[in-house]
C-alpha cells in the first residue's frame, strides 16, 4: 500500500521561501554587526612631577644610666708582729740556752713508722701467698669439682651441655663463699655446680704482707656427654 503525504505536511515546496528568508537574516545580522561601535575607553595618564613626601623623624630619647659605682676600698692589714726590721749592727738576743748541747752528742731522729692495715672486705684478685685446696692450686680444685658434678638428668634428657663459669671468694678462715654464676647454658646446670661448690673442704687461706686476706677466684665448670 502506498503512502501518501498531506500537500501542507511537504515542505519541500517551501524550500525557496525558508532560504531566502535565512540569506536575508543573515545578512541583516552582518549588516548591525558592522554598524556597532564599542564605548570608548579613556586612560588616564599620571602626573610623574610630583614632590616626594617628607617623613617626620621621631627623635630617640635614652634614659639616663646611673654611673657606675665606685670600686669599694679593701682594707689590708699588715701584721706588725711576724717581721721586724733591725740594722746590721743590733745585736740579736735568744732564750735558747745552747749550753745543754753537747758536741759529741749523738742526734737520734725517730721516725714513727704507720702499718698498713687491709680493708677486711675487699678480696684480692692476687695475693703474695695464693689460697691452695688440698695442697694444690685452683686446677686441684677443678679436678676436685668434676669429680663430684652430677648430671641434671632433665638436661640430659633435653640435651642440654655446655660450660658454666662461676665466681667466690675463699674466706681468712678457708670457707668458701660469694658463689656467682657469670655464665651458663641452663639453670640446672649451674644449680648443680652451685650445689658441689657449696659442698667444698676448707682451703687454705690466702696471705698479703703475712695478714690473711679474703681472695676471690673464677671457676669454669664442664658439663659434656661423652658417647
Amino acid at each position: 500500500m502506498e503512502i501518501k503525504k498531506s500537500p501542507k505536511a511537504d515542505l519541500k515546496n517551501k524550500r525557496g521561501l525558508l532560504l531566502e528568508i535565512g540569506l536575508i537574516v543573515a545578512l541583516g545580522l552582518v549588516i548591525l554587526a558592522f554598524s556597532y561601535t564599542p564605548k570608548e575607553h579613556r586612560i588616564e595618564k599620571i602626573d610623574m612631577n610630583y614632590g616626594p613626601v617628607e617623613e617626620e623623624i621621631t627623635e630617640i630619647t635614652r634614659q639616663d644610666q646611673k654611673p657606675p659605682e665606685p670600686p669599694k676600698k679593701v682594707e689590708v692589714k699588715v701584721i706588725a708582729d711576724l717581721l721586724q726590721v733591725v740594722t746590721n749592727d743590733t745585736k740579736i738576743t735568744t732564750d735558747v740556752d745552747f749550753s745543754e748541747f753537747d758536741e759529741n752528742t749523738e742526734i737520734v731522729q725517730q721516725v714513727a713508722v704507720v702499718e698498713e692495715t687491709i680493708e677486711d672486705d675487699q678480696p684480692f684478685l692476687i695475693a703474695e701467698t695464693m689460697p691452695s685446696f688440698q695442697g694444690g692450686d685452683l686446677n686441684t680444685f677443678r679436678n676436685w669439682v668434676q669429680q663430684n658434678v652430677k648430671f641434671p638428668q632433665i638436661a640430659l634428657e633435653n640435651g642440654i651441655q655446655g660450660r658454666v663459669v662461676l665466681t667466690f671468694v675463699i674466706e681468712k678462715d678457708g670457707r668458701l663463699t660469694n658463689i656467682t654464676v657469670l655464665q651458663t647454658p641452663d639453670r640446672s646446670l649451674s644449680e648443680e655446680a652451685i650445689r658441689v661448690l657449696n659442698k667444698s673442704p676448707k682451703w687454705s687461706p690466702g696471705k698479703q704482707r703475712n695478714q690473711v686476706v679474703r681472695v676471690k677466684y673464677t671457676l669454669p665448670v664442664d658439663f659434656r656427654v661423652q658417647n
